[in-house]
Formats: C-alpha cells, sequence, structure tokens
C-alpha cells in the first residue's frame, strides 16, 4: 500500500480592502481573481447591489485603477507589498438614488463616499448647501448624538466634528461657535429622524450639486484646446479647463452607439448616421479608464429602462419589508418614549404634590407646637392668679378680724378713740382696698380660666386636624417608585471583455480582430419602450425639483444670511461660477436639458470649435 502523502498546500498572500468605515484583511490563493475578491468582499460586508461599486487601487505607476474581474489579482500590475490596499468605493453612480437605491448598506456606503468628497472639496458644494448636508450628517450619527434636546445640548458640542469644507470656512469671517449654532438650528429640524432616512436626504440633496457623480478627464480636441471629459450616469460632459461645473455640451448615452480608442485617439460614433464622429485626445494612461466607466454607465443606464429582474424584485420586496419592520419598531419605540416621558411627567407632579403635603404637615405640627406653648403658659399664669387671690383673700380675712378686735377694745381716752377711729377708717379702707384687689385678681383668674379652656379646645381642634390629614394621606395613591419599563441589475452580472481591447457588436456579440478597444453602444431598438421611460423618469426628475421649492427658499434665505459675512477676496472661481448659475437662474438639469436641445451635429461642431 503506497504511503499517503499530504497534499501540498496552495500559496496565499494578504490582502487589505477598506470601506470608508472599516478594513477587512483576507488571505487570497494566488490563483484568485478580482471577481473572488470582490464576491468575498460584498459577501462579508452583505452587500448585494453590487453593480454599483468596484474595488480601486493604485498601480506600481502610481495610477488609479479599478480591479478587472475577470483577471487573476496578481496579474494587474498589484503592489507586491505585503496587505495590498484596496478601496472598496462606487464605480457608478445612481441617477435618483430615492428610487434606485434598495439596500441600507449601499445606501451607507454612498453616503460616507459622497460626505468625504465634498468635505475634501472633489465636489463642489454651496455654503448654503453645505450647512444643510452637515446638519444631516449630525443626524445620521443619531446613535452617537441622539436627537436634539436643548436642555442635553452643551455648545461646542460639535467641534470635534468634520462637517464643513475648509473652502466654505475660509470664505467668511465666522468663528466654529458661529457655524455651530447655525448647523444646530437645522439639527434641531431633523428631531425624529433615523440614520437610514437622515443619509437618504443627505444623497436627495448631495445628487443635485453639478460635481456629483461625474469622473473628469483631462482631455484635447483637434485644436489641441485643453478640456475636461465627465463621464456620467447619463452621458458624456465636455468642459472647459477653467469650469468644471457647467458643461458646453453633452452627449446623452441614448445618441452613442459606438467607442473605440487607438493609442490616444477617442473615436465616438453616433446611432444617427449623419452625424460627425466625435474625436477627443486623452492621456495613454488614461484611454483603458476612459472606456471601461463609459461601458459601466451606458449598461446601467440602458438596464434601467427595463423592467426589474427578478432577483431586484425580490430584493426591493425584502427592502420594503424590513423598512416597514423598522417603521413599525419605530412607532413602537416612540410610543414608549412618549408614555414613559408622561410618566416621568406625571412622577414629577407626584412627586411635587407630595413635598406639598409634606410642607403642610410641617406647618400644621408647627402651629400644634406653637398652641400647646401657648396653653401651658396660660396655664401656669392661671395657677400664679389663682395663689395670688388666695393671698389676697387671706389679707382680707385677717384685716376684718383685726377690726372686729379693734371695735371690741375699750378705748380708754379720746385721744385712744380718736386714734381708734383713724386706724379703724384707715382698717376699713384698706379692707376695701384689698377687697377690690381680691374681686379683680378673682375676675383675672376666671379670666385665666376661660383661656386656658379655649387654648386646650384649639389644641384638641389642632390634633383631630392633623389627625384627620395623616389618613386622607395614607388612603390617598402615590406615584410608582419605578418608571415604565422602559433598480437594477442581477449582482452577478461581470463587465464586458472589452476593457482588454475587445469589441462588441449590439451588446452581445463575439468581438472581431479590426475592432479591438471598442465599445458597440447601440441601443435595442426592438424595444419601443425604451424613449418613453426616459421621457418618464426626465418627468419625475421635474416634479421632485418642484417638491424642494421650500428647501430651496430656506437655502436662499441662509445664503443672504451669509452674504453679509463673506470675504470678497477669499471666493474661489467654483464659487464666482456658481453664483453666476444662480444669478441666471440655471441649475444641473436645466443646463443638461438647454444643452441636448440642440441636434448631435451642432453640438459636435460646437466642441470642435472650442
Amino acid at each position: 500500500m503506497p504511503p499517503f502523502r499530504r497534499k501540498k498546500a496552495s500559496k496565499s498572500f494578504p490582502v487589505k480592502v477598506c470601506t470608508l468605515d472599516a478594513e477587512l484583511e483576507f488571505n487570497l490563493e494566488w490563483r484568485a481573481t478580482g471577481r473572488d475578491l470582490f464576491d468575498l468582499v460584498c459577501r462579508t460586508i452583505g452587500l448585494r447591489e453590487t453593480w454599483f461599486f468596484g474595488l480601486q487601487f493604485e498601480d506600481t505607476k502610481h495610477f488609479i485603477s479599478w480591479l478587472k474581474l475577470d483577471k487573476r489579482v496578481q496579474d494587474q500590475c498589484v503592489s507586491q507589498m505585503p496587505g495590498t490596499p484596496f478601496m472598496l468605493l462606487c464605480k457608478l453612480y445612481p441617477e435618483d438614488v430615492a428610487e434606485e437605491l434598495i439596500q441600507e448598506v449601499t445606501q451607507h456606503l454612498l453616503f460616507l463616499q459622497v460626505k468625504q468628497a465634498i468635505l475634501s472639496m472633489d465636489i463642489y458644494c454651496p455654503p448654503e448647501a453645505s450647512v444643510l448636508l452637515a446638519s444631516y450628517a449630525v443626524q445620521a450619527k443619531v446613535f452617537f448624538y441622539g436627537d436634539y434636546d436643548e436642555n442635553a445640548y452643551k455648545p461646542g458640542m460639535l467641534a470635534s466634528e468634520d462637517l464643513l469644507p475648509q473652502r466654505v470656512i475660509d470664505q467668511y469671517q465666522m468663528t466654529p461657535e458661529m457655524w455651530e449654532d447655525r448647523i444646530k438650528i437645522w439639527y434641531a429640524d431633523h428631531k425624529g429622524m433615523s440614520r437610514d432616512e437622515a443619509e437618504m436626504e443627505y444623497l436627495k440633496i448631495a445628487q443635485d450639486l453639478d460635481m456629483y457623480g461625474v469622473n473628469y478627464f483631462a482631455i484635447n480636441n483637434k485644436k489641441d484646446t485643453d478640456l475636461y471629459l465627465g463621464v456620467t450616469a447619463l452621458g458624456l460632459n465636455i468642459y472647459e479647463k477653467d469650469n468644471k461645473l457647467t458643461p458646453k455640451t453633452t452627449f446623452p448615452w441614448s445618441e452613442i452607439k459606438h467607442i473605440s480608442f487607438d493609442d490616444k485617439k477617442f473615436v465616438i460614433k453616433f446611432v444617427e448616421k449623419t452625424v460627425t464622429n466625435f474625436i477627443f485626445f486623452s492621456p495613454k494612461g488614461m484611454n483603458k479608464l476612459i472606456l471601461d466607466l463609459c461601458i459601466g454607465n451606458h449598461d446601467l443606464y440602458m438596464r434601467r429602462r427595463k423592467p426589474d429582474t427578478m432577483e431586484v424584485q425580490q430584493m426591493k420586496a425584502q427592502a420594503k419589508e424590513e423598512k416597514q419592520r423598522r417603521q413599525v419598531e419605530r412607532n413602537k419605540l416612540a410610543r414608549e418614549k412618549q408614555l414613559r416621558e408622561a410618566a416621568e411627567r406625571e412622577r414629577a407632579a407626584m412627586e411635587q404634590r407630595l413635598l406639598q403635603y409634606q410642607e403642610e404637615i410641617r406647618l400644621a405640627n408647627d402651629a400644634l407646637r406653637r398652641s400647646e406653648e401657648t396653653a401651658e403658659l396660660l396655664a401656669e399664669k392661671g395657677r400664679m392668679a389663682e395663689e395670688e387671690a388666695s393671698l389676697l383673700a387671706q389679707k382680707a380675712s385677717d384685716a376684718e378680724r383685726d377690726n372686729a378686735r379693734l371695735r371690741l377694745t375699750a378705748i380708754k381716752t379720746e385721744e385712744e378713740k380718736v386714734h381708734l377711729e383713724r386706724k379703724t377708717r384707715e382698717a376699713e379702707f384698706l379692707t376695701a382696698r384689698l377687697v377690690e384687689e381680691s374681686e379683680k385678681r378673682a375676675a383675672e383668674a376666671e379670666r385665666l380660666k376661660a383661656e386656658l379652656v379655649a387654648a386646650r379646645v384649639a389644641e384638641k381642634q389642632a390634633k383631630e386636624k392633623l389627625l384627620n390629614f395623616l389618613s386622607r394621606t395614607s388612603t390617598g395613591s402615590l406615584p410608582p417608585s419605578s418608571t415604565v419599563p422602559s433598480s437594477l441589475f442581477p449582482s452577478t452580472c461581470s463587465l464586458p471583455a472589452e476593457l482588454g481591447g475587445e469589441a462588441l457588436q449590439n451588446g452581445n456579440a463575439v468581438p472581431s480582430e479590426p475592432e479591438l478597444n471598442s465599445y458597440q453602444l447601440v441601443p435595442d431598438d426592438s424595444d419601443p419602450h425604451i424613449h418613453r421611460l426616459s421621457l418618464e423618469i426626465e418627468k419625475e426628475r421635474v416634479e421632485y425639483l418642484a417638491k424642494s421649492k421650500h428647501l430651496q427658499q430656506q437655502l436662499d434665505e441662509l445664503r443672504c444670511e451669509f452674504s453679509v459675512l463673506r470675504v470678497d477676496r477669499a471666493a474661489a472661481t467654483l464659487d464666482r461660477l456658481h453664483e453666476q448659475q444662480a444669478r441666471a437662474g440655471d441649475d444641473k438639469y436645466s443646463t443638461l436639458r438647454r444643452l441636448k436641445q440642440g441636434s448631435t451635429n451642432t453640438r459636435v461642431a460646437f466642441y470642435e470649435e472650442l
């Protein structure tokens, strides 16, 4: 029997992937493809809307590239350093975040990426919109800050947060406290909003910014004019070198049939055969990246205008059920919070009443004690009056006996008689005065007795009142000691294989040799609903803009308030361009609609004349 042989372990290498809020580390097999790594990352974080995202890295030539899913990771010029860093980023942006985003994790990742781009000034944001977005960013940290509470809020609470672009801060003579006060006003309006709701409101505002979802590439036309090519979810835009906000012309995906490049030269053919080809020149290292983004955005553009796949429908149904479940939980928590607050208020009121009762008992006890002291004092005075009256009565009796004895004594001489009479009169006068004084003392003793009786009656009434009050309080209900207990396509789709120089005809046929470095973008002519769906999407966008009129008014008010504190010399080029656009009444969508009104030939000719 041959000896047992242990299977040789396959080689592996470490990979690090960052998702803007987490770092993931994996050990990949040496033959692992980009699809293997991408699927592993998506499974780890629970991401199913994979068509928006890609893995970005910096190759050995220091170019920013996207990992190709159909090739081995080690074959894509990835740095051989241990722990090769990749960034999971949104590669293709949705047209309408409210309609397209299904999963909360997708929304959160896009929110973090857009927020970082705005703060790093890669996406231009006006000052007034920056303050509004900052307030939603604070509300999105609801588990950290909680809802705005005027009593719990402390000045400087937001000082540690990076909430505004530095360009906005430098333009105004405002202290950090002044910025915080303005953010706090908007933050207070978002009370009760959950994290996913705050992030969605942030993205709804951000998607209307001119530079949102635009990938810029430096290009030249036949006149060697320096221009920018903007690859977006709706088509290709051409910008002047010093103006990335307002495109000079645009070419929607619905008009483009075929894209190809040869070295630095790009050629775009249109659906209308009579239209002149659109040609531009790009740096050699950027041509494959431009073609890759054009293919991805065009595919996503076409699939948005088709019915959802079964997988997407199931994802939407699950997301709807999950949203309803969370809403029920939030409503339940809100009701419990209201009940708890009501119980706290009732408890505070009962405690206040209890304090009042205790104060009343204390006052009643003080009054009773004073009554007892007064009664004791009156009783002592009564005893003293009785003793004095008894003493006076004894003196009067002694005087009467002396007077009687004097009357019976014989007076031998007249002088003694006169003297005796005088003594008698004096004794009678003294006796009368003593009797009168005795009567007064007796009357005073009677009065003190009456007061003593009244005091004892008052004491008895006070005791009865206290006993009644205590019995009534003991039978009353007191507060308890404890509070109330407290649109799209399947994720398995792969990018076209044309990135390495192959071609597609009508999006399906196998490319032939003469069509290297090209991509066929002709739409499916058999589907008559594509144009109608495009019009419906545009109509819904116009309706959404009409609904945001109130928000625009608030932003205008904030803009007027900021204009007083602005430092004119600090205004950047993009700010001046944005102000000109605002004075003309233009926005991102009105500009694109105006540019698409002309014929394709006219737009191509205009581009060549730049």
